[in-house]
């Protein structure tokens, strides 16, 4: 398989991840993997691992531009990111006693719906609404949350970023720059786990398509969060909501294919 061939594959494939991780604190795994496997005949295996680590680097940039804009809320994303890492091996360890289920495509079919949802009924909560929710029970609410995420992406193994933002939106009442802001910094620590632990397993990946997403995801992130972070919020739900809306059709074309 040609340089160039890969090139492009890993440039489209960065591409979908970072503008996903940028915009919506979406995991780069939804749009790399399925890319690696269909396109380079990469083992899944080794194709989640690369997908993990440009997550990595992708949240990180994402996470600080959001928190220069004082778009983030470490505390409750800190206690948060504890029950969800918990509770991911506590699910993953259930989801190995029960017969195996194909679940992947529910996460895709979710970032389909959830790119509807920010284009019909856009999120236009406030900084002020946001902060008339006391310091207690936002902490509480961070760890309920935390463990139904965390179990649900250990039991169905994927969809983390997904939930997250569903979560954060729609139940804890997020204003949508915080919910994503928060997202990526918590994907940027589990994403890191889960790269960390699938190289230790798994052995290290093909170097070339390991770099290049890395590098495509973080450029590409960076734009996205830039640009998010200027937008006002009926312009940033739109975006969000079409970004979703293609990956979710694209990665299901992706998995039609495969």
């Amino acid at each position: 398989m040609s340089l160039l061939f890969t090139i492009i594959v890993t440039f489209f494939a960065g591409m979908g991840a970072g503008l996903g991780t940028g915009f919506a604190g979406m995991s780069a795994a939804a749009v790399i993997t399925p890319m690696l496997i269909t396109f380079l005949g990469m083992d899944p295996y080794r194709a989640v691992g690369i997908a993990l680590s440009s997550d990595v680097l992708a949240s990180a940039v994402s996470a600080y531009t959001y928190g220069k804009n004082q778009n983030l809320d470490i505390r409750n994303g800190i206690i948060m990111m504890i029950s969800v890492l918990i509770f991911t091996v506590v699910g993953s360890y259930i989801s190995s006693l029960v017969p195996s289920a194909t679940m992947g495509s529910f996460s895709v079919f979710m970032t389909f719906l959830l790119g509807i949802k920010f284009i019909v009924k856009p999120v236009m909560t406030t900084k002020e609404s946001m902060q008339g929710v006391s310091a207690k029970k936002r902490a509480i609410q961070s760890i309920l949350c935390g463990v139904l995420i965390g179990f649900i992406c250990g039991f169905i193994g994927a969809g983390g970023g997904m939930m997250m933002l569903l979560i954060l939106t729609s139940v804890l009442g997020y204003e949508l720059k915080t919910a994503v802001g928060t997202s990526v910094f918590i994907m940027t620590f589990t994403a890191l786990t889960g790269a960390v632990s699938h190289f230790a397993i798994g052995g290290m990946p093909d170097v070339t398509v390991w770099v290049l997403c890395i590098v495509f995801t973080f450029l590409w992130a960076r734009v996205a969060a830039v640009f998010a972070n200027r937008a006002s919020a009926k312009t940033l739900n739109r975006a969000t909501g079409f970004i979703l809306v293609i990956l979710g059709i694209v990665v299901m074309g992706f998995q039609f294919l495969s």
